[in-house]
């Protein structure tokens, strides 16, 4: 078998070279850092089945002002960790005492992680083509694991919900979805989402939801969960390869606060 469920911590190979996206590496062996389906074909990856999102260096993700402080915004990333975004920088010069006026408490932003620390400081750019600040539109949330489902192999998905809808769309990795049309188009394009998420295991579910946003009718066709997980593992970006054993922290951090949560 060439996937397997695993669980947090597991040990999943002895080849630390062959370390992918779900993994990290600890004493030259590779372990799960999320519960979920272990794939070995080619780099050993995991697909979370569900789970918090863990920032990770270059994500693309959209995130909330709480806060503002003299030299930097403090962003809600949807994760366990805050993060900062240090007036430098934003896309254009700034004086500290006009900081609000640009990105102020309770504005939306989409950010890119810049750098994650052994201490889980999350540091944030807006020098990205892409960054800004969402004015207009909604936000929708779906479960970070369910984001590759959203984009697609190849973007398929997404493809189809832009066009389907007359919608933007940016899909963040942690878990928050940006649409931006008119309001009939955004009401239905929702829905779609809503049903991407809740019907992810059903095979041939792009072309399910491209008749649904044309207003046919919506049709099933049987699950098929080998085909799932490859679509999911495709939409996992292998572009960050450098796991490092800092990373094996972030699974106890993690699984300390489900251990609270439990309590």
């Amino acid at each position: 078998m060439d996937r397997n469920i695993v669980i947090p911590g597991q040990l999943l190979s002895e080849k630390k070279e062959m370390a992918g996206p779900g993994t990290y590496v600890k004493d030259g062996n590779i372990y799960s850092l999320l519960y979920g389906v272990a794939n070995f074909k080619g780099r050993v990856s995991v697909v979370p089945f569900s789970g918090k999102y863990i920032p990770s260096r270059k994500d693309f993700i959209i995130v909330k002002v709480i806060d503002v402080t003299p030299s930097n915004w403090i962003m809600e990333t949807g994760s366990p960790y805050d993060g900062l975004l240090h007036v430098s920088e934003f896309p254009k010069r700034v004086d500290s005492s006009e900081m609000r006026k640009f990105m102020d408490i309770g504005d939306s932003v989409v950010v890119r992680v810049k750098d994650v620390s052994k201490a889980m400081k999350v540091e944030l750019s807006m020098r990205e083509q892409g960054s800004k600040v969402l004015r207009q539109g909604r936000i929708i949330e779906v479960m970070p694991a369910k984001v590759p489902r959203v984009i697609g192999h190849g973007g398929s998905m997404v493809s189809v919900l832009k066009k389907e809808s007359n919608c933007d769309v940016f899909v963040g990795k942690n878990g928050r979805i940006w649409i931006n049309g008119r309001d009939n188009d955004m009401d239905r394009l929702t829905t779609a989402i809503e049903m991407i998420e809740s019907e992810s295991h059903i095979s041939g579910l792009t072309d399910k939801i491209g008749i649904f946003l044309r207003g046919g009718p919506e049709g099933t066709e049987s699950s098929d969960e080998e085909q799932l997980v490859d679509e999911e593992v495709a939409g996992v970006s292998l572009e960050d390869d450098d796991v490092t054993e800092e990373t094996s922290r972030k699974v106890d951090v993690l699984l300390e606060n489900d251990s609270e949560e439990t309590d």
